[in-house]
């Protein structure tokens, strides 16, 4: 990876020229300025990589096969390279990390100059600010990808994350309103010298405001309650309601959430946070059968590089013949037994991991008994636990029989609508699915091959 990522480098620096110097172009033309400008960034953000030594995360190195991406799409005359741009700031998102959001913000930003009118490049900017705790900027940007979708149903999630970004700078509004004008009623009648407690409390809330990043929010936040409580007692009434308020505020805050130990440190996941998951991305389930794992392994194989080149990878259950080091993107399973609990812990690392399951409480106690801290990133939450039968998701009646995880995974993703696209591979034989599902499946197939099944989501 080390040659291949100073191989780039050396690409992008021949293509859109060093920091603070202008690209030399192509004769005959070549691609945007603004194009030019997202590739030196690009190459600004290669550049700290390879001088933080090898690169072991997987998802960083997804970006630089996007920014290698961008760099053919800029060096290919009459190639159009936004859909590229889009592409690589997505995959910045995805990778995590404040360095690569702010990649993705700049990226966002270029977009937007190459293409006002580009609701795909206003939601990445919005996404881009909300992952900074931006999030009144976010909420503009947002709005403005709103005003150019014209399809409703694929923005809701966008409506719903705008809704609680506004609703949670209303809290902090509420919040000062309520302290000014207990400080005024107290400024009334008060001696000529104002306690300390006070005079600290007054500058906690000079410093709140719904306008500041998310962190320094919630700090000025924290601050103004405790020295309110201080001050007035738990008991006042404006001090509980300011306390509310504040708790409001949180919970309507998804940015460094309080870790779950029921989740094993792991970020919750509900239905608006899968969706915006698997937006336009492609997503193939992956068998788990000797024959698929075999050619997974085998270096070069073709099955090998047609897995590698989805943007989500998902794997199903316990992994009997996969390899351990696997990729997996997502994993999901269904609990079966009368005590669930009881199974294999869950350590292969996933970058979600999906628990299906029913009674409420077995379903609770699987979670804290088989997570491993650590081997995933983000746990759907109870909302996603039964997504067949609950009336919120597909509501089906629960007398058709017990359903594979596979054939559940697909029907979630299908009421999600919002993948670009999704296969199946190494679904015959032992893993084949029930007739039912593959009746399901066969009315949705688009295409087939030796290796996968296409299916369109409606």
């Amino acid at each position: 990876m080390g040659q291949t990522l100073t191989g780039l480098l050396t690409s992008v620096r021949a293509i859109a020229g060093r920091p603070g110097t202008p690209a030399q172009g192509r004769p005959g033309g070549g691609p945007d300025q603004a194009l030019l400008a997202a590739l030196r960034l690009c190459g600004d953000h290669l550049s700290a990589l390879a001088a933080a030594g090898p690169l072991t995360d997987a998802r960083r190195t997804r970006l630089i096969a996007s920014i290698g991406a961008l760099t053919t799409a800029c060096s290919t005359p009459g190639a159009d390279g936004f859909d590229a741009l889009l592409r690589t700031g997505q995959q910045a998102l995805d990778s995590g990390g404040e360095a690569e959001a702010r990649l993705a913000l700049a990226l966002a930003d270029e977009a937007t100059a190459l293409r006002a009118r580009s609701k795909g490049a206003w939601r990445l900017r919005g996404n881009a600010l909300d992952a900074l705790g931006r999030g009144e900027e976010a909420i503009t940007a947002y709005e403005r990808h709103l005003a150019l979708q014209q399809n409703t149903a694929a923005s809701r999630d966008v409506e719903r994350r705008t809704a609680t970004l506004r609703a949670a700078g209303d809290r902090i509004d509420e919040a000062l309103t309520l302290f000014r004008a207990g400080a005024d009623t107290e400024a009334s009648g008060a001696d000529t010298e104002a306690p300390r407690a006070d005079t600290e409390a007054s500058g906690a809330a000079a410093r709140l405001s719904r306008h500041l990043p998310a962190a320094e929010a919630r700090a000025a936040f924290t601050d103004l309650v405790r020295l309110r409580t201080a001050e007035l007692g738990a008991g006042d009434p404006a001090v509980r309601r300011l306390a509310a308020l504040y708790a409001e505020h949180r919970r309507l805050s998804d940015r460094d959430p309080v870790a779950d130990p029921l989740l094993g440190g792991a970020e919750p996941i509900g239905v608006p946070g899968l969706r915006r998951l698997v937006a336009g991305r492609t997503v193939c389930l992956v068998a788990d059968t000797p024959r698929t794992a075999e050619q997974e392994q085998r270096p070069g194989s073709p099955l090998a590089a047609l897995i590698e080149g989805y943007d989500l990878v998902v794997r199903c259950d316990e992994a009997r013949h996969t390899a351990p080091a696997a990729r997996t993107d997502l994993h999901a399973c269904t609990l079966r037994g009368d005590t669930p609990w009881k199974g294999p812990r869950w350590d292969r690392r996933a970058g979600a991991r999906l628990v299906f399951g029913d009674p409420l409480p077995h379903w609770r106690l699987a979670l804290r008994s088989r997570l491993v801290p650590g081997a995933q990133d983000r746990v759907g939450d109870a909302t996603l636990r039964r997504p067949l039968h609950d009336p919120a998701l597909l509501g089906e009646e629960a007398g058709a029989g017990p359903a594979s995880t596979a054939y559940t995974v697909l029907r979630l993703l299908d009421f999600l609508g919002t993948p670009a696209r999704v296969d199946l591979i190494g679904f015959e034989g032992p893993a084949a699915l029930s007739p039912r599902e593959r009746e399901w499946v066969g009315t949705r197939t688009a295409n087939t091959d030796d290796t996968a099944v296409r299916i369109t989501l409606r």
